[in-house]
């Protein structure tokens, strides 16, 4: 197992309450990291040895700007890749957009902004405009994030797996659920036989949140790293004997529905879809694994 990206949930807050937003970000959802627990969490990552790449997303990490710029500086300083993902509310100007950026410009590798339809009347926002020509300047490498619309034609490749998601078609978990699946074209549950999207076995990266969560896949936990150190976590790791990623491992949502003895639906919008409703319902069960309720809406709209 080789683990080279950790991607920092820095806060759930939001501007936005997008329809389709994994984390059910929003602006009601509370709490963000604490700088000494990025640097703790930093510090688990530089001892294990094999990541590279730190991203900082949300929520919106940009609403907490200070503990963003540090945290850009302190991956750094311990010889990680930074990189942040944002939605570019902050970009109002190209100017703005510029002396929000020039703090982290010679320590941050990248940063993706995301921009569609979700986040804006147009597909590129002027913030996005913004963002991009001003992380020009700065020599910063930059790209959108445009996810589709449901219903829109495919214009984007689904990632491979174990691999961000970096827009295309919608995937059907967090608020997507409620928001559109409803409406979405529907297939039988007993062909989603395997997870298109991450790799359970040995997964190259995961997220973390300011609670020490460390996500599989969003609300999929394999540990806590403020109860045991990250190096430990993964060591411990034994994917097959975990409740929920042992059925997803041998045969996808359909066969953690069939292990656990749950009631499907007869048909579900995509393998995500069937997954994330199983886990919703698996969750009083196995609360160490599947959390927190923020991943779930819990408490939100």
């Amino acid at each position: 197992m080789t683990l080279s990206g950790l991607h920092f949930l820095l806060t759930y807050q939001c501007l936005l309450s997008c329809e389709h937003c994994f984390t059910w970000g929003c602006p009601e959802a509370q709490g963000t990291f604490s700088l000494a627990d990025i640097q703790q969490t930093l510090d688990q990552a530089v001892e294990l040895g094999t990541i590279e790449q730190v991203y900082f997303e949300g929520g919106e990490p940009f609403l907490y700007y200070p503990v963003l710029t540090a945290a850009v500086h302190l991956a750094a300083q311990r010889g990680l890749k930074p990189g942040i993902v944002t939605n570019g509310y902050w970009a109002t100007s190209a100017a703005d957009a510029e002396a929000w950026l020039r703090p982290m410009a010679g320590e941050l590798e990248d940063i993706f902004i995301s921009s569609d339809l979700f986040h804006s009347d147009q597909v590129v926002s002027p913030q996005a405009h913004n963002a991009l020509a001003a992380a020009e300047r700065l020599s910063l490498r930059a790209n959108l994030i445009v996810c589709e619309s449901p219903g829109a034609p495919r214009q984007a490749i689904d990632p491979e797996r174990g691999q961000p998601i970096e827009g295309g078609s919608i995937v059907y978990r967090g608020r997507a659920v409620p928001s559109f699946a409803a409406a979405a074209p529907r297939f039988p549950w007993e062909g989603f036989t395997e997870c298109p999207y991450e790799e359970l076995v040995s997964p190259e990266r995961l997220h973390v949140d300011y609670l020490g969560n460390l996500h599989l896949c969003q609300g999929l936990l394999i540990g806590s790293l403020f109860a045991q150190p990250l190096s430990r976590i993964m060591a411990d790791y034994q994917p097959e004997q975990h409740p929920i990623v042992g059925p997803l491992i041998r045969g996808g949502p359909a066969e953690l529905v069939r292990a656990c003895g749950l009631a499907p639906e007869p048909a579900y919008a995509d393998a995500c879809h069937l997954c994330y409703t199983a886990r919703e319902q698996l969750r009083e069960q196995y609360p160490e694994f599947l959390g927190p309720g923020q991943m779930y809406g819990e408490g939100l709209s």
